[in-house]
């Protein structure tokens, strides 16, 4: 049943208990479900336990009430309920106190049945539609990454799309070796959930090393490292990409997938692509070429790197650049000198 159609849950509390049966007989023919309590320890209990679409608190014009929808607003689970309050308190500044903590509309007693319905009519739909925002902005992060939702909100209103810039960032490309093959051996459903099940590993690995993934390219990923250590965090992720894929493919063969990966260094531009209608933000340039022409020269189970990575490596304990080899890679002037990056344990042997 949806949200909509359900009936509603209305908590009425009424420590007086004078207001509580004009409430009900207002809202009698409404469909609603009441759940009428005098005790505010018991109101509260019942948020905890319960799901409850709006929320009436009668209110004497004291600190306590005040103090009361405070602690009904900050229930977990609640913060989009609509919470009324009923009150005979003359001054208005007391009603403005009762919207500061936390009411979303205040009515004087006596109550009038016609305006209480219409009130929480409307208190209801605007919920609706703050959970229905919600729930579709949710659904729309999951396909937007956080980077781009963070210089997305960063915008005001009127400023118009970033300007393109030029950066130095870190690229990663994976790529599954011989996926064309495999897809012709497998079901399809068991190619696309073991195929999600790799990238899910990737993209968990990629944030956790300060990374963002830029695009899925099928049966693999595009990752941008900004920062500092952008070149280390990059070589870290890989190695850790494969040290999972290890795992999962010793515990299941359905998930023996060899995979590749190339990462290399330099200069990007960085901006919006596209059109008014369907935008990418994304970065572009020869150093994403060549990151992606690496990914192509790894063999199964393998990290080729750059010499600019290996240069900004540096000596280190934990990761070795080696078998370096050249090779005349398609779009790029010359020869380019590639290496095999290994982890900590050649990395030991090779100092």
């Amino acid at each position: 049943m949806t949200y909509e159609s359900r009936v509603r849950r209305i908590l009425v509390v009424d420590p007086a208990g004078g207001d509580a049966p004009a409430i009900a007989e207002a809202l009698r023919d409404e469909g609603y479900e009441l759940l009428s309590v005098a005790c505010h320890t018991e109101a509260l209990s019942l948020l905890r336990t319960s799901r409850l679409d709006a929320m009436l608190a009668v209110l004497a014009g004291d600190d306590a009430g005040l103090q009361f929808c405070r602690q009904l607003r900050a229930q977990p689970g609640h913060f989009m309920a609509p919470l009324l309050a009923v009150t005979g308190h003359p001054e208005p500044a007391f009603w403005q106190s009762a919207f500061g903590a936390g009411c979303d509309d205040v009515m004087r007693t006596p109550l009038q049945p016609v305006m209480l319905r219409a009130r929480l009519r409307n208190l209801l739909e605007r919920a609706d539609y703050a959970r229905e925002l919600e729930r579709v902005r949710a659904n729309l992060a999951r396909y937007v990454s956080p980077r781009l939702r963070q210089l997305l909100q960063a915008r005001q209103p009127g400023d118009g799309l970033p300007a393109p810039c030029e950066q130095d960032v870190c690229i990663l490309f994976s790529d599954i070796r011989g996926f064309t093959s495999l897809s012709r051996t497998i079901s399809a459903e068991v190619l696309f959930r073991t195929v999600s099940r790799h990238l899910g590993f990737q993209v968990e690995s990629v944030y956790a090393h300060g990374g963002y993934v830029d695009k899925f390219g099928g049966d693999g990923i595009m990752a941008v490292f900004d920062g500092e250590d952008m070149v280390v965090n990059a070589c870290a992720c890989a190695l850790d990409i494969m040290e999972t894929n290890h795992e999962l493919q010793a515990n299941s063969s359905e998930l023996a997938i060899p995979l590749g990966v190339g990462i290399h260094t330099g200069p990007v531009v960085a901006g919006n692509i596209g059109s008014g209608v369907h935008l990418d933000y994304t970065v572009i340039g020869q150093t994403v070429n060549l990151a992606a022409r690496l990914c192509g020269y790894a063999r199964p189970m393998d990290v080729v790197v750059s010499e600019a990575v290996r240069k900004a490596l540096g000596q280190r304990a934990d990761m070795a650049c080696v078998e370096p080899r050249d090779a005349q890679i398609r779009g790029i002037s010359g020869t380019v000198t590639l290496y095999r990056l290994e982890g900590p344990e050649r990395a030991m042997a090779s100092g």
